[in-house]
């Protein structure tokens, strides 16, 4: 029997009413029609927790009739259908040895039981596959399928790993042929489960998202309750992913006025290619969503980099991309929370609007949407003045909308550390470069030499350079200045303590008079740059959510804004500081919190982090309330010699002020020399994020016009 190329061929519209009476039969109607991962999501339902092992009981018994009905099929469809049929129990079996199943409030004896009956029809199954054929083929060809689908993460880049695709490999490895399906439920439930995020996840120790646009429906079984997005990410789907083209043209077609105004409105269709891209990942956090109460399970949407600093433009773009949303999962919901109870609010996006801290704009913004009840989450921040200033934003916004009833969600202040980092890294190279010039007889020469042994590509003594920064986008270089700075960046010094630049500084004469004190002055602003970004995201939790100030700003709102003790805490209790932009695992496990804490990590960066738990045997525990660690005071005293960290570490004077009205603590020693927002567009973090954003998306943009003039 030969596999289709596209199981998906095979699904079926569904109708806008369910037509069932019982989860069981909902979910196996689900799964027959194309959808068993909704047919799964659909009995993690609170109401039914102490029935759980009798529905999923009754979902065997259909399923197996289900199966055997499906013999006169044709073989094609026999195949694809029974596939979805054994999909179905193994999406519901990963649900319940999962992270959902603590969030539904499931009981540890329906688990137990739900997991047995599982895995036993699973294996039941397999035998009547190989009482008619030779092998499981259905079985074998959906572990295939789910497998897959793991693997994409990341697979455009072959230079990097992600966690998913590593742990499919592992879990490849030990199926067994003869009962493929058993054997990958089996495997996959240990690796799930013995994976540093689930354990902690499971102790409570900080809550964690995915930066990036696939694989989120295994990441949720290990606790993961947030996806971050941005333009380079969402084009990076569709490299890993090309049939999300074909979604994309198929609903073009349903919306030919799309196609029709390319010329007039080509931010219309980049914005249904990331819509298309990123609710998929709605779909699979939207039960997050619901069991937590919209304080968990939602998406990083960010907005049109071209219009980032224009408040109209920005709110019109975030209302249009709301609704149609709304619009999306109202049918959704039909689904998904049928049998839950009638007062629940169907259609409610599970999305917040990721609002770039490159101007002053970001701040009025950030204060609108939140005073609708939609959530923000900002983004190209870098410094404790930004994220501080938009926080008071958010707290603006927020008391409005609870005033008035609404229910907020969880929303989130991005503190982008790794990109501190590497600006930060990239000027003191820079700074260490220029200055031996000086000293050099043959300045261009010796730079040439450099940055050839660094891998700069053209770097030719009297020519123009042109070379990627690793910042998104290229830099060309033709006075002497501007080739230092292409050489010290990120792209080519990704660690100050580079044998190539101690020999140039050693040339010229500068920081010591051997190799080994040179690399020892390196290694010492390397290690100190490499806590900047941690230091930032502290400082800024602490300030809000520490035990010594989070009663002190409930006091200051209740006074202050005339709400309820209640109130206060609805606003509070759901911002939570999100650190991004990893580089290394210590990013992670220096940056947990039980709560206002969520660490959302590159797929790569997450393999790196459960290496250093599984290699290492780090004591997870030893991690609980890593942001409230004191870190050495030599890290800080070198940093502060750092100009652009000063400005990213300490406070504004207009912030100082209010932050001592609150009476946070020790608000005298956090310096006011931080960045004003009339400062933010220029900072050298943000001019480098941006450009590399606004370039990914519009190189994004004009691929979504090339696919839909194909149309015409």
């Amino acid at each position: 029997m030969s596999s289709p190329k596209n199981r998906y061929l095979y699904r079926e519209e569904l109708p806008s009413v369910p037509p069932t009476h019982d989860h069981s039969s909902l979910a196996v109607y689900l799964a027959l029609k194309g959808y068993p991962e909704l047919g799964a999501d659909n009995i993690l339902n609170p109401a039914t927790i102490g029935e759980y092992s009798r529905i999923v009981g009754q979902i065997c018994r259909q399923a197996h009739l289900e199966f055997l009905r499906l013999e006169s099929a044709s073989s094609e469809e026999k195949l694809v259908k029974r596939a979805w049929i054994y999909q179905l129990l193994i999406e519901i079996a990963l649900n319940t040895a999962g992270l959902e199943a603590d969030w539904a409030k499931i009981p540890e004896k329906e688990r137990v039981k739900a997991l047995s009956f599982i895995r036993e029809e699973v294996s039941s199954l397999e035998k009547e596959e190989r009482s008619e054929v030779a092998e499981p083929v259905s079985a074998k060809y959906i572990v295939g399928q789910m497998l897959g689908d793991v693997k994409k993460v990341m697979s455009s880049n072959p230079k990097t790993k992600s966690m998913l695709a590593w742990m499919a490999e592992k879990i490849e490895k030990k199926i067994d042929p003869a009962f493929p399906a058993s054997s990958f439920l089996s495997e996959a439930v240990r690796e799930l489960q013995a994976n540093a995020y689930y354990k902690m996840s499971k102790l409570g120790l900080c809550r964690f998202g995915n930066d990036y646009a696939l694989g989120l429906r295994w990441l949720r079984h290990m606790g993961f309750v947030q996806v971050s997005t941005n333009p380079v990410l969402a084009a990076e789907a569709y490299k890993d992913d090309p049939s999300l083209w074909e979604r994309f043209k198929d609903y073009l077609k349903k919306h030919p006025e799309l196609v029709e105004n390319i010329e007039k409105d080509p931010d219309a269709l980049a914005m249904a290619a990331t819509l298309i891209a990123l609710w998929p990942n709605m779909e699979v956090l939207r039960p997050a969503a619901y069991l937590l109460d919209f304080q968990d399970g939602m998406v990083s949407y960010q907005l049109n980099p071209n219009v980032a600093d224009d408040v109209e433009g920005s709110l019109r773009d975030a209302m249009r991309i709301y609704q149609l949303s709304q619009d999306y999962f109202r049918r959704y919901d039909a689904y998904l929370l049928w049998g839950w109870p009638s007062h629940l609010e169907r259609g409610r996006p599970n999305i917040v609007f990721k609002v770039a801290g490159s101007s002053e704009a970001s701040i009025e913004i950030t204060r609108r949407l939140e005073s609708l009840g939609i959530g923000t989450n900002n983004t190209v921040t870098f410094t404790v003045s930004q994220e501080v200033q938009l926080i008071l934003a958010k707290i603006e916004g927020r008391t409005e909308a609870v005033k008035r009833g609404v229910r907020l969600t969880k929303v989130y202040e991005t503190n982008m550390g790794g990109r501190l980092e590497a600006h930060l890294r990239e000027a003191k190279a820079a700074e260490l470069i220029l200055e031996a010039l000086k000293r050099l007889e043959q300045p261009e020469q010796a730079l040439a030499e450099l940055a050839k042994r660094l891998g700069v590509p053209g770097a030719e003594p009297g020519k123009t350079w042109r070379a990627p920064t690793g910042w998104g986008y290229s830099m060309e270089a033709s006075s002497l200045e501007e080739k230092a700075y292409l050489t010290a960046s990120q792209a080519y010094i990704r660690t100050l303590a580079s044998e190539a630049l101690a020999d140039f500084l050693l040339k010229a004469g500068t920081h010591g008079k051997t190799l080994e004190e040179v690399m020892a002055y390196l290694k010492r602003y390397e290690e100190a740059i490499s806590l900047a970004g941690t230091l930032v995201a502290q400082r800024v939790w602490w300030i809000f959510f520490s035990e010594e100030n989070y009663p002190k700003w409930i006091s200051y709102l209740v006074k202050n804004y005339g709400i309820s003790p209640a109130q206060a805490e609805e606003v509070l209790c759901g911002i939570d500081v999100l650190p991004a932009s990893k580089r290394k695992p210590s990013d992670t496990y220096l940056t947990l919190a039980r709560r206002n804490m969520t660490n959302t990590e590159f797929p790569n960066h997450q393999l790196n982090v459960h290496l250093e738990y599984a290699e290492k045997g780090l004591r997870l525990e030893d991690y609980d309330w890593s942001i409230t660690r004191k870190h050495s005071p030599e890290v800080l005293e070198t940093l502060l010699t750092i100009e652009d960290f000063k400005k990213a570490y300490e406070l504004t004077p207009e912030l100082a002020k209010i932050l001592k009205e609150v009476g946070v603590y020790g608000v005298e020693e956090m310096g006011t020399s931080g960045l004003k927002p009339s400062e933010w567009a220029s900072f050298g973090s943000r001019t480098k994020t941006m450009k590399g954003f606004t370039e990914a998306y519009n190189a994004f943009r004009e691929e979504c016009i090339r696919k839909a003039r194909e149309l015409l």
